[in-house]
């Protein structure tokens, strides 16, 4: 059994934020049903290189972008700029439970398809739409992309280097975080919704804003400024209410040292061989060390650039203190901890051969997550959707197809 079985989603949403979160339900078992523009079908599949490679290694059109937030789904190629395609539409509708779109406010009305008219044929429908700045005020209408939402959004002011540091200046995360968070929030949303419909049978549209999810996710940094009334800034790795809680410098590179209490603190000073911090009134508690930091941070980066990095983190680990190394990416999937929670997974491809990819982080010990199939090529599932779901059989297929309303499988 899983999770959301008989649950169906159509998905015409592009890009991360959307397809992150229906990425999450085609995980927990819903059919997710991704409706594509024949012939160029959603922007990511052409994010590349890299792309999925041939059973003769040749490039395919999958991009490796496109194929991490698209697995479990069914792609149906349909234009619904015509009037046969918005029809195709409002008929799936009206068997789905959840609808996921993120084009800009009012994009869809043209077409029949805004959540008024939607509502009228499926009053049960969950209806999420995603834009950058929500469906109302003075920024509504604004395209949203994510490194400009870490912009507007505070992100990219605590991000970087202090000003006066080597490199300073502010950056953005290194994935697309505000989509991703985004995409999770939408998830969450979605099946609070759901539940609701189930008990009365009324479906609702979710406004969810990038901007609004920024702002949200700025956690302490923004609750430091609200309750505080100091303006955060750019701290690179420190931590703006812990010390010592940053990358450190040992003798052949860097490591993590996350001090997050004074017993830790302690054992810290015991390590490095300087007991006499533990006691010192300028660094024996949290906040006499936020307050010293410039006196501390300094002096143990001193102590710490003396030996190699893979000495203290074994010296650290002995005295329970956390501490990690800085891994790249590939060393994260040679980690001994992230091959034995399996992570790392391989799905089937239509292409041929297997797509390597992340596992959904969530087990369940009752309803164990099942992975079927990679992403779609663009397309793959129109003729099976169509015959399922609206009993379209092969002659009025060929039809549609010949007029352009619906794209054939595998077409780019």
């Amino acid at each position: 059994m899983k999770l959301l079985e008989g649950v169906r989603v159509l998905d015409l949403s592009r890009i991360l934020a959307g397809p992150w979160a229906t990425q999450v339900l085609a995980d927990f078992g819903a059919d997710v049903i991704k409706v594509e523009r024949p012939g160029v079908g959603d922007d990511t599949r052409t994010w590349g290189p890299p792309y999925l490679k041939d059973a003769h290694g040749n490039d395919t059109s999958e991009s490796a972008y496109y194929l991490c937030a698209n697995r479990g789904k069914r792609s149906v190629a349909i234009d619904f700029t015509t009037a046969e395609g918005q029809v195709l539409i409002r008929e799936l509708l009206a068997r789905c439970d959840v609808l996921v779109e993120n084009y800009k406010v009012g994009g869809l009305k043209k077409y029949g398809l805004d959540f008024a008219s939607v509502h009228a044929i499926n009053p049960a429908l969950v209806y999420c739409s995603i834009t950058g700045y929500g469906q109302d005020g003075p920024y509504a209408q604004r395209a949203g992309y994510d490194a400009a939402i870490q912009a507007i959004g505070g992100l990219m002011s605590v991000t970087g280097e202090p000003d006066g540091a080597p490199g300073a200046g502010p950056q953005k995360v290194g994935v697309a975080a505000t989509d991703l968070m985004t995409g999770m929030y939408a998830a969450t949303a979605i099946l609070a919704a759901l539940r609701h419909a189930e008990r009365t049978g009324v479906g609702q549209q979710i406004d969810l804003a990038l901007l609004d999810t920024q702002v949200a996710w700025l956690a302490n940094q923004a609750s430091n400024y609200l309750i505080g009334g100091v303006v955060p800034t750019r701290q690179g790795t420190a931590h703006p209410n812990i010390v010592p809680y940053q990358v450190m410098p040992a003798s052949d590179g860097y490591f993590m040292l996350a001090v997050g209490n004074d017993g830790q603190f302690a054992r810290l000073c015991e390590v490095i061989g300087e007991p006499q911090l533990a006691v010192d009134p300028r660094y024996a508690t949290n906040n006499a060390r936020v307050a010293h930091r410039g006196e501390l941070v300094p002096y143990l980066q001193q102590c710490l650039s003396m030996r190699p990095a893979a000495e203290w983190l074994a010296a650290l680990e002995k005295a329970v203190v956390p501490a990690n190394p800085v891994n790249r990416i590939d060393q994260v999937f040679d980690d001994p901890q992230v091959q034995a929670r399996g992570l790392r997974i391989e799905l089937p491809h239509t292409g041929g051969g297997n797509v390597a990819m992340v596992r959904n982080p969530l087990k369940f010990s009752a309803t164990p997550l099942q992975y079927t199939q990679a992403a779609p090529v663009l397309g793959q599932h129109t003729a099976q959707v169509l015959d399922e779901v609206l009993g379209m059989d092969a002659e009025r297929l060929r039809e549609l197809q010949g007029r352009g309303v619906v794209g054939e499988a595998g077409s780019v």
